[in-house]
């Protein structure tokens, strides 16, 4: 074997010195090993592929580096140097249909009622604030009923006669909310003074307040004697609910 080792290096073109650790010459080169390849037998290039790597070994038989040459450089993502610029898109994907050029603002609706900016909702204030509405509502209530006189039928005057019940409805639940509320200023007067008197005051339970409040509604309904009407339709709504738990009867 070092004798096919002598002979691989000779054939190669080497001095017989740069094996033997000679200082006149330097170890071969790479580019120096390649120049005697193609006169050497296949023993001679085993021993050279032993001695030199196989990695250098490929690279002179090949006469190429290991690298790849066609290998694509990094894309390079597009800087944008304004804000306000549109940004590049790449000519090799598709631009979509919709895209955001310039950034918008995108307006929020607010609701005053649910917002925290528009302050606490306190309703003795605000029936206050906007009392000048109930002029308004008596005078819109009198001409509805001057516009009812005029149409006596048709659809002008169905629809002149809803409108009407409509507002009757909302003048009525305007009331009991005001009624609702000079009663819990009642109490919560009446809890101040035993407060005051040095009592321990008493918070009526909801079921309490609901019993005040029904009883206040029929004093009210005794003076302007409207009870009798009330207990009828109560009384034919309740029957209307009981009629439908009965069984039905016999065919």
């Amino acid at each position: 074997m070092p004798r096919a080792s002598a002979r691989s290096v000779a054939a190669a073109g080497f001095p017989r010195g740069a094996r033997d650790g000679g200082e006149d010459c330097g170890s071969p080169g790479p580019g120096d090993l390649q120049k005697g390849t193609s006169n050497m037998s296949f023993e001679e290039l085993l021993e050279l592929q032993n001695q030199v790597g196989t990695k250098t070994y490929k690279q002179l038989v090949a006469g190429k580096s290991t690298k790849k040459q066609g290998s694509r450089p990094p894309v390079q993502n597009a800087c944008v140097a304004d804000k306000h610029r549109p940004l590049e898109m790449s000519a090799k994907v598709r631009v979509p249909f919709l895209r955001q050029v310039v950034p918008i603002s995108k307006k929020v609706a607010r609701d005053p009622r649910f917002d925290d900016l528009s302050g606490e909702y306190n309703p003795e204030v605000f029936d206050k604030t906007y009392q000048f509405l109930n002029d308004i509502r008596a005078k819109e209530k009198e001409l509805v009923k001057k516009q009812l006189k005029k149409h006596r039928s048709g659809e002008e005057h169905e629809k002149l006669q809803q409108l009407l019940h409509r507002m009757e409805q909302q003048e009525m639940a305007q009331q009991e909310r005001r009624r609702q509320q000079e009663l819990h200023l009642a109490l919560k007067q009446q809890r101040r003074a035993q407060a005051q008197q040095g009592h321990r005051p008493y918070f009526l339970k909801k079921s309490e307040q609901r019993q005040l409040a029904l009883a206040e509604k029929f004093k009210e309904l005794k003076r302007s004697k409207k009870l009798e009407s009330f207990l009828s339709r109560k009384r034919r709504r309740n029957a209307g609910k009981d009629r439908r738990h009965l069984p039905l009867g016999k065919e």
